[in-house]
């Protein structure tokens, strides 16, 4: 029996969302790629011009015998600015959009809940713009997009971006990370 779960998660560019769901204990698999649009298998370039409807996402496998779906969501809202619409940082387009594609009922329960307990906790100022929308079609990014901050480390955008963002994540789930 499989005790695996996925999930795909939009949450600003896929490199940092993968750099950030590698490190998890129970994370299995994290692919970096698009959904949530219309063009059939899309190139990074024909999401980057704005016209497909994709988003950058990772679709993440995950043990659920080694971490839960609220400790996936969790990483999820606290990683990223679920308000800003279209953008993350200095990243815009509506391929950096906030989304949750569930794959079944109980994520969207979850991913939902979620939702409104932020909003009522007013955890931001604005409020929560992510979509949870139901799961279609994933597409794979290409291979240089795949693993990118690991075989990247010393690159501009993954020292001055995804380094910082690592950092704070690995202090607040301390305790969510894979052993070394």
């Amino acid at each position: 029996m499989s005790h695996t779960e996925t999930i795909t998660l939009g949450s600003g560019c896929f490199w940092c969302t993968e750099a950030i769901y590698q490190r998890l204990e129970g994370v299995v698999k994290v692919t970096s790629g698009y959904s949530g649009g219309h063009i059939e298998n899309p190139t990074y370039e024909q999401v980057c011009d704005k016209t497909t409807g994709h988003a950058e996402v990772c679709q993440i496998v995950y043990d659920t015998t080694k971490i839960s779906l609220d400790d996936i969501l969790a990483v999820f809202w606290k990683t990223h600015d679920p308000t800003t619409p279209n953008q993350q940082g200095n990243d815009v387009g509506p391929q950096y959009r906030s989304a949750v594609f569930y794959h079944n009922e109980h994520q969207k329960e979850v991913a939902e809940k979620y939702i409104a307990e932020l909003t009522a906790a007013k955890a931001w100022d604005k409020p929560i713009i992510t979509e949870v929308t139901p799961f279609t079609k994933f597409y794979s990014a290409e291979s240089y997009h795949q693993n990118y901050y690991n075989n990247n480390t010393y690159q501009g955008y993954c020292r001055y971006v995804i380094g910082p963002k690592l950092e704070k994540f690995e202090k607040v789930f301390k305790a969510k990370l894979k052993k070394e």
